[in-house]
């Protein structure tokens, strides 16, 4: 019996998968470059359904509420509205996200969904792929210019990289105060 059940959770997962698929591409395609996409897994009314999506520039975002709000989902109408959140992982249940969540899909903190690893790959690594493509056929002229760009880019992405490693310490000391507190009660 729990075959049927794995078989169930993957064509769940890859129907979803499908669906995010569909949806960041064509956000991307249309209005700009996605940083992050998140779709709530909760079951409360004002989070189910939800999906967010952090566009790398503001006009886009912009443009993106202005279009979407004329568009229709599954036979359901579209509202998309501007959101004041930058980060996501603020809004996220860590509860959840260590699998200990009490309050079950109607906590008031973001359940999101996860999608597959290789989607994952896949859909931000077409930035990669986009912007090596440009570089490769763009003019040499202006190569001062550009040099100086790369180095900005260059230096941004070891601050984020230290970013990440210094969230990442802190929730592996987090996780590993939680479990001490646990095993001493």
């Amino acid at each position: 019996m729990s075959h049927v059940s794995a078989v169930g959770e993957e064509e769940m997962q890859e129907h979803f998968d499908n669906f995010f698929e569909d949806v960041f591409v064509e956000l991307e395609d249309k209005y700009g470059e996605i940083e992050e996409m998140n779709v709530c897994d909760n079951l409360g009314d004002h989070l189910v359904g939800n999906v967010y999506v952090k566009f790398r520039r503001e006009e886009d975002a912009e443009k993106a509420v202005a279009d979407l709000n004329n568009r229709w989902f599954a036979g359901r109408p579209v509202y998309a509205e501007l959101s004041p959140v930058t980060d996501f992982r603020e809004a996220c249940c860590r509860q959840y996200e260590m699998g200990e969540c009490t309050r079950s899909g109607f906590c008031n903190f973001m359940h999101l969904k996860p999608i597959s690893r290789e989607l994952r790959r896949e859909l931000y690594g077409r930035r990669r792929k986009r912007m090596s493509r440009s570089r490769s056929r763009s003019k040499s002229r202006d190569r001062g210019r550009r040099s100086r760009s790369r180095e900005r880019r260059r230096r941004s992405r070891s601050r984020e990289r230290k970013d990440r490693r210094s969230r990442s310490r802190e929730k592996d000391k987090d996780r590993k105060d939680r479990e001490e507190r646990a095993g001493r009660f």
